[in-house]
């Protein structure tokens, strides 16, 4: 992607496969001379949750599972520069958060493109990020 100079890319992954094609999308814009930082962001457990209840499942056993099934998928050795990260909380602000400590120059989101009534039931990660971001967004459409 010509014109475009990014050396340190956050990808946010919820494992779909644009988000996955983000993260390849990420790869051809830092080319050899930087680094991606995927993120996935888990949401908070509720305090009913049954392996919350019983201890079956904590927010450790649950940010290993995720990473394990991140470097599955990300496994090529093209994705070699890729760092894995996974947090818990608001998924706009944990990865506007993360983008800004890690000093990215840029952020590469995919959107689903839902219509008028899923976005208003569901909101936007993709669009909390550009609202929130510290740097800029490319938004992915498929």
């Amino acid at each position: 992607m010509s014109g475009l100079i990014a050396k340190r890319i956050v990808v946010p992954v919820d494992f779909s496969k644009m988000s996955l094609d983000a993260v390849d999308q990420a790869l051809e814009i830092v080319e050899n001379e930087g680094s991606i930082d995927v993120i996935h962001v888990l949401s908070t457990l509720p305090a009913m949750e049954y392996g919350n209840l019983y201890g079956t499942v904590t927010d450790e056993t649950r940010i290993e599972h995720v990473k394990k099934n991140l470097r599955e998928r990300l496994s090529d050795a093209k994705h070699a520069a890729t760092t894995i990260h996974v947090s818990i909380g608001d998924a706009g602000r944990e990865i506007t958060s993360f983008a800004e400590r890690e000093h990215a120059d840029l952020i590469v989101i995919p959107s689903h493109g839902y219509g008028f009534v899923k976005h208003i039931l569901l909101g936007s990660v993709a669009e909390r990020v550009v609202r929130l971001a510290h740097c800029p967004v490319l938004v992915l459409r498929n």
